[in-house]
């Protein structure tokens, strides 16, 4: 994640001169940052095992009330984050699109969870999504299998500096000719069509998952493919096992 943070150009000397006889200076931009950073309302909704770990963080223990973030919508024109926790598989890759688009702007995206990142455990499966950024942006990544609540609660703080770097002359939501409803993919025959949306997300030149297979499993690294044919067993003879 990148951003370029906000400095004030405001005399520090003058400002707190200014702040004892009860006079606050500050920007414009800092005060709109402050509000959307302090009314962050995710979406309700998970995906998998990873969903738990985000309803602990919103429970009494982690109280993810503290960053203004409990507020869990039920529906998506409600809400401006979408935490996307769990496997994503291909059968629901296209209503996590469609929630998305109908978020309103401005709105961000957390991908909680190995599944969520790039397919976890299941990328080589037939019906797992290898990364929701294959078709809407991502602003944060929290890696994991699971990821504990408090390396969310991290992912929020993390993605509070990027909303207090916005601005409000550059916000990409009020530039004209703003596209943020990207195509939902079908699932078609052969999977997804399309695969992935060429606007988030490219494919690689090189996938180094065909020349180092078997590395995801930890308990030892596969060569080559494990070989599912039966194999014929021969029978013994009688007389052998009698003489034996």
């Amino acid at each position: 994640m990148e951003y370029t943070e906000n400095n004030s150009t405001i005399d520090p000397a003058l400002r707190d001169k200014m702040t004892k006889q009860n006079v606050f200076v500050t920007t414009l931009d800092f005060i709109y940052n402050w509000g959307r950073r302090s009314s962050v309302w995710p979406m309700q909704f998970g995906l998998a095992c990873c969903a738990i770990e985000m309803i602990a963080a919103a429970a009494a223990r982690y109280d993810i009330a503290r960053f203004g973030a409990e507020l869990f919508r039920a529906s998506p024109r409600q809400a401006d984050l979408m935490i996307v926790a769990g496997t994503v598989t291909k059968k629901m890759a296209p209503n996590v699109v469609r929630l998305f688009n109908q978020m309103a702007e401005p709105k961000y995206v957390i991908a909680m969870g190995a599944c969520a990142v790039s397919g976890g455990p299941f990328a080589d499966g037939y019906n797992v999504l290898r990364g929701i950024d294959r078709f809407i942006p991502v602003d944060i990544y929290i890696p994991g299998c699971p990821p504990r609540p408090e390396v969310l609660l991290h992912g929020l703080m993390q993605l509070q500096k990027k909303i207090d770097s916005q601005s409000i002359r550059k916000a990409e939501w009020y530039q004209k000719g703003l596209k943020r409803e990207f195509p939902i993919p079908e699932l078609g025959p052969h999977g997804l069509v399309p695969k992935f949306n060429p606007e988030v997300w490219q494919p690689p030149e090189t996938d180094h998952r065909a020349t180092h297979y078997g590395h995801v499993i930890r308990t030892g690294k596969k060569t080559k493919a494990p070989n599912l044919e039966p194999v014929a067993v021969t029978p013994s003879s009688p007389s052998s096992s009698a003489g034996a």
